[in-house]
């Protein structure tokens, strides 16, 4: 199989937040791109189209989900898919994304982003999925690694071996997520920058940082508060592996102003420029 061709780094973005929609009309803001969440799109109207297809005329704009349950062993969901394509139509954003995990079962949504086991059986399970979706859809998906509180005893591989294969054998990307690489090594013992090691750099288009709240004994990923320093750190490394990659800061509760958010990604900028120019001495 050639190597993907993965598109054109777009810069440093955010996710696009209802509070900072007037804000961003307002004047050219220092963004480079917008991360918008698929579900809150997939409507036939109304006010969240309006401002969507207002900012998408100046900024550029991906798609990322968080309902397509790529590891349940319920039947995909067609009028999902069917609505999530509608909106890509309507959009044209440079890719669309969704995580590696499970949402429901039995036609029951948790509302949360569940890990699989990491066995072959799951393996294949899901690589079959992604490849009807990926046919439907006309074009490749970025799947996304999540942050994990439990582990399943019949996993035979670790998360980074399961994820490379997952995207080498179905022909699809990878959305890393930094902060989820660091939270779950924190949860489960692992070495954090041998899971970056471990994914193959070729096929990681995007990259997630985000803050989290530690509970002690473990972390939780809730998206509410500043990316501390050792996730900084974990990310100058992604960058001195990966080289320069679409970086965004997710923010999902707790949302500050926009100023805050764009000071934030001033600061990814500046690390990723210093990665970038270390590797390259």
């Amino acid at each position: 199989m050639p190597p993907p061709v993965v598109a054109p780094p777009l810069g440093f973005g955010l996710g696009l937040r209802t509070v900072h929609y007037e804000e961003i009309l307002a004047g050219r803001c220092a963004v480079d791109w917008f991360e918008i969440l698929s579900e809150n799109y997939m409507v036939p109207g109304g006010k969240p189209l309006y401002y969507l297809d207002r900012i998408r005329a100046d900024y550029p704009v991906v798609m990322h989900g968080v309902s397509l349950s790529i590891g349940s062993t319920d039947p995909l969901d067609w009028n999902y898919l069917r609505a999530l394509k509608a909106l890509a139509q309507r959009v044209s954003p440079h890719w669309i994304s969704d995580h590696l995990c499970w949402t429901g079962v039995s036609g029951k949504n948790t509302h949360d982003l569940l890990p699989v086991p990491y066995t072959e059986e799951a393996l294949s399970h899901i690589v079959a999925r992604v490849e009807v979706i990926q046919e439907f859809l006309g074009c490749r998906i970025l799947l996304e690694n999540v942050s994990s509180y439990v582990s399943y005893e019949e996993s035979e591989l670790t998360e980074w071996e399961f994820l490379s294969e997952i995207v080498r054998r179905a022909d699809c990307l990878i959305l890393l997520d930094v902060n989820n690489i660091y939270v779950s090594a924190y949860n489960h013992g692992f070495d954090p920058e041998q899971y970056l090691a471990g994914v193959p750099a070729e096929r990681v288009q995007q990259i997630h940082i985000a803050g989290h709240s530690n509970c002690g004994d473990y972390i939780v990923d809730t998206h509410d508060a500043d990316v501390i320093d050792p996730v900084w750190a974990l990310y100058a490394k992604a960058v001195k592996r990966l080289g320069p990659v679409s970086t965004m800061i997710e923010r999902d509760d707790r949302i500050p102003p926009l100023s805050d958010l764009i000071a934030e990604l001033t600061q990814a900028r500046r690390i990723a420029a210093t990665a970038l120019q270390a590797e390259a001495a």
